[in-house]
């Protein structure tokens, strides 16, 4: 299973819960020397903006990622500066203002986050191998 499929999988799931950052991390955990036990467990506090609609979690997860595969500080900055012009903020609750009060489900844009995420490290890794 490649990383993106593991990613598909994991949002997928309906035995357990994987929030954003998790759903970032755990593709990569075998690469980062982690097992996915310990990867959710150093992810479960990343979600929802890290509890309070701060960080988004899949760019969290992904940051993470960055620095476990021993990319530097130009590879983060390039993801943080791509991540906010493309969706205009890096804050969960902001991302996420669009879904306040409309009733609409917001997993189907964050499911959409975390692939975006998983597929520009996957590029990255199969470049940097």
């Amino acid at each position: 299973m490649d990383y993106m499929e593991k990613a598909r999988a994991l949002r997928a799931s309906e035995d357990r819960h994987y929030n954003c950052f998790q759903s970032v991390l755990l593709p990569f955990a075998g690469e980062l020397g982690l097992a996915e036990e310990r990867a959710y467990a150093l992810g479960a506090h990343f979600g929802g903006g890290m509890r309070h609609g701060s960080a988004c979690g899949a760019l969290s997860g992904a940051l993470m990622v960055l620095g476990g595969l021993g990319f530097g500080e130009e590879e983060a900055r390039a993801f943080l500066e791509r991540f906010t012009r493309d969706h205009g903020s890096t804050a969960c609750a902001a991302l996420l203002q669009p879904f306040q009060g409309e009733g609409t489900d917001h997993k189907p844009f964050c499911d959409g986050l975390v692939y975006e995420m998983v597929a520009a490290l996957a590029e990255l890794d199969s470049r940097h191998t």
